[in-house]
């Protein structure tokens, strides 16, 4: 099947995208509610067009030639173009009836979406508002279109992305009241020798204090390791292990639990993260306006 390059459509190049993105013609098919035989035969007519593959199948994942990806350099730059064509230059939130997207882990997830749904609701009462998982590669969840903005310690210094930085956070030490080492300065000899729960986010992602300590030369050897905050509470109290988590959500989670300093801080930067296809919308700019003044302080 062949086909004159200038004969293809904006409707094909989002299609090669979301393949590219999401590594499975199914859940192309899923995003652009279609059928996966009309996904198939328009990457069929992409191949005879461009005399490539353009994906091959590996590990279960459809992955993309190098000619995708620099036929993808240029597709993303007109399809954004085309979105940036199409967004309005005003905003009215009290008639709006879109949905927004979130991406965030558990910290923004307890300690900022209820504050950012509440004054999304307030505003925009017929908006709806979706919160999804950042884990460790969120800024992806935006280029892939999955995201509107990405909350949380995920600044972007690189092209095609902008950055809010809204406060700093670091880590602290969090143990049961009638531990030994409650209320007690900790060593960094005394944190070697403590009992670590450690929280392993996965996707990747390491903690700030570990990339510090690790850095210094050393490595932790926890007890217990598990794949969310969710439930520290109950299994620091009347034990004697010790989590090491950010401060805030510390102080929000355990309030009947000793929190000391820990010898690394792991210091860290909040931040609203967002792609230079969304930075003119009218929309997008409100919602990053709502996020920044309910989450600073």
């Amino acid at each position: 099947m062949t086909l004159d390059p200038r004969m293809l459509d904006f409707t094909a190049l989002e299609t090669l995208r979301l393949v590219h993105d999401l590594g499975s013609f199914t859940a192309a098919a899923e995003r652009l509610d279609v059928n996966q035989s009309a996904v198939s035969y328009t990457i069929a007519k992409l191949r005879g067009c461009f005399g490539d593959p353009l994906f091959v199948r590996e590990g279960g994942r459809q992955v993309p030639t190098e000619r995708c990806e620099q036929l993808l350099a240029g597709a993303r730059q007109m399809l954004d173009l085309l979105d940036s064509m199409a967004q309005a230059d005003r905003f009215a939130p009290a008639s709006a009836t879109q949905t927004v997207t979130i991406a965030c882990n558990y910290y923004e997830r307890i300690l900022l979406i209820p504050r950012i749904v509440a004054a999304l609701r307030a505003e925009a009462p017929g908006m709806s508002v979706r919160v999804i998982n950042a884990l460790g590669d969120g800024h992806h969840r935006l280029l892939s279109r999955e995201a509107d903005v990405l909350v949380g310690p995920f600044g972007r210094s690189e092209s095609g992305f902008h950055t809010r930085r809204f406060h700093a956070e670091e880590y602290a030490c969090l143990m049961d009241p009638a531990h030994l080492m409650a209320g007690r300065p900790l060593t960094v000899e005394d944190y070697f020798a403590l009992r670590h729960v450690l929280i392993d986010y996965g996707g990747g992602w390491k903690s700030a204090y570990l990339q510090e300590l690790e850095a210094a030369g050393h490595r932790l050897t926890p007890t217990l390791t598990v794949p969310s905050p969710a439930g520290l509470a109950e299994l620091l109290s009347g034990s004697n292990l010790v989590a090491t988590v950010p401060r805030r959500l510390g102080a929000r989670i355990a309030d009947r639990l000793a929190m000391s300093d820990c010898p690394f801080r792991g210091r860290f930067d909040l931040c609203v993260v967002w792609t230079a296809r969304t930075n003119a919308s009218a929309m997008h700019r409100w919602l990053r306006e709502v996020i920044l003044a309910n989450c600073t302080g």
